[in-house]
């Protein structure tokens, strides 16, 4: 099986066997293009081309022949939009789940019952993330593009259109638009109406484990595939990530740190937080996905190597070694919480469980005492610290915690592995494989073709590698310290929306 799992960042590829054995990868890395604070877009061709190019390397290098792949299976991440005409031509870029232009509609849905009760519907939190607010924004801001437009779709099926000339949407993907109604597993008419867009140019919703087949002979003869290869629809990298780590028993939560970050649960039906803090994802009718999703992951990290370290990062390369396990190492020399310093790692706005796009980055306790270590390790403890408030709300919904199944770029990292345990007081389980999205992408494409009748075989292919403990003493700090950084937080929430609004004055002047 092929699983082909279109991030943020990057494209990555994975070829498995079935018993889900990984026998070659590839990933392919592609700008995020930031002009304003706000704006957060990327090519989607050359995504789509990312895309081709994994395939094409994992049939290369596992040697494959014509006919040997059971299917290619997608994950993708969530919320992208892009207006495309009747050619499916892009007449936008792709705008990502970190676009923050629509920001100002959140209030506008919010000062009434309205956005609430659309949330309480299709599950998605009222943020500027969510293309039901983007879909917004372009009629209002981009009136003659938005009513030229022949379809509103998102990057995945953007690939899809460009293969085989059809726009589906799979019910898990449509649950994360803002305009899916989870009951119904249909288009909300009342998110449609809020938005101003017809149901006719929105992609055909279809279940995870739908297949489309028939790839043109000149497609299948650069991805090294039979023209009749299965292409399964697939579902978002979120709920994959948690079927990918045998992640779906009651108080086994997965979290997932890449460029951004998040905490999710299992239940059998759909449920919405009545506080509007978490989101309600599908996989399939008796597997939906509860969580919260942060902005600042392991972008954070990349800031710090970029923009706070650049000379450490240097000698960790002059070193021999990898910059972030140098900037790690810095860090480990430091004790937990980082001397009273405490980092609010908000610089890209923020998701769960504040949904605030004015959010804003902030170290709070500096001093003379603190030194650069200090400062690399408190942004990787301020991302724990944002983990750790989304857990706490996941907890309310679904009970309490029994194990963190680790997945994500993070999981590689036995230092913030241990943190985040020493953070939450909770085990952590680090599974073998890390590309939890993309082995729960091969593993729906095996219940999509029939080679498997459920998921009970997840636990066969996910063997738990180690579990790290919660550090009693550091537990403690950390105890006291998150509480310290909820109340700084709620404390600034109103210079966030002033700071917000200067910035946004000064980058237009």
């Amino acid at each position: 099986m092929i699983s082909a799992d279109i991030g943020t960042t990057s494209a990555k590829t994975l070829l498995f066997d079935r018993s889900g054995r990984i026998l070659a990868s590839h990933a392919v890395e592609y700008p995020l293009h930031t002009p304003t604070p706000d704006t957060a877009e990327q090519d989607p061709e050359q995504i789509f081309q990312a895309v081709l190019a994994g395939i094409q390397s994992v049939v290369s290098q596992g040697a494959v022949r014509i006919g040997e792949v059971l299917c290619v299976s997608f994950s993708s991440a969530m919320h992208s939009v892009i207006a495309v005409d009747e050619a499916f031509r892009p007449l936008t870029p792709c705008i990502t789940w970190a676009d923050n232009r629509s920001v100002g509609y959140v209030q506008k849905l919010k000062v009434n019952a309205a956005g609430h009760d659309i949330y309480l519907r299709t599950g998605t939190p009222i943020h500027p993330m969510s293309p039901l607010l983007k879909l917004m924004w372009f009629r209002d801001n981009r009136p003659e593009l938005f009513a030229s437009a022949h379809k509103f779709i998102g990057i995945k099926e953007y690939v899809f259109a460009r293969l085989f000339g059809e726009c589906v949407i799979d019910h898990s993907i449509a649950s994360a638009t803002g305009l899916f109604n989870l009951r119904q597993l249909d288009w909300d008419t009342g998110a449609l109406a809020a938005c101003g867009v017809r149901r006719e140019q929105l992609s055909r919703p279809v279940p995870t484990t739908h297949i489309v087949q028939g790839l043109r002979q000149t497609d299948a003869a650069y991805l090294g595939l039979a023209a009749d290869t299965p292409f399964v629809v697939g579902a978002s990298d979120g709920v994959l990530a948690n079927l990918g780590a045998a992640a779906f028993e009651p108080g086994v939560y997965s979290v997932t740190i890449g460029t951004s970050g998040a905490v999710r649960g299992v239940v059998r039906e759909p449920v919405t937080d009545p506080k509007g803090r978490l989101f309600c994802y599908a996989l399939k009718e008796d597997f939906w996905v509860v969580g919260g999703a942060i902005n600042n992951g392991g972008i954070m990290f990349r800031w710090v190597r970029d923009q706070l370290a650049t000379a450490e990062a240097e000698e960790g390369r002059r070193l021999g070694m990898d910059p972030y396990d140098y900037l790690t190492q810095l860090a480990a020399g430091v004790a937990p919480g980082s001397g009273g310093l405490i980092f609010l790692p908000l610089l890209a706005g923020e998701r769960a469980p504040y949904w605030n796009a004015n959010a804003r980055g902030v170290f709070f306790g500096l001093s003379l005492y603190h030194q650069k270590p200090h400062m690399i390790r408190s942004v990787l403890e301020g991302v724990m610290y944002r983990i750790h408030s989304v857990v706490q709300a996941l907890e309310e919904l679904s009970g309490p915690t029994k194990e963190i199944r680790a997945s994500g770029g993070f999981a590689r990292s036995p230092f913030w592995l241990q943190m985040m345990a020493d953070v939450l007081g909770s085990p952590v389980a680090v599974p073998d494989t890390i590309e939890a999205s993309g082995a729960g992408a091969a593993l729906l494409g095996m219940l999509a073709t029939g080679e498997i009748a459920d998921f009970s075989g997840a636990h066969e292919w996910v063997r738990v590698h180690h579990t790290l403990q919660a550090d009693t003493g550091a537990n403690a700090v950390y105890n006291e310290l998150t509480g310290i950084y909820s109340r700084v937080y709620h404390q600034l929430k109103d210079e966030f929306d002033a700071i917000a609004a200067f910035q946004q004055k000064y980058t237009l002047t």
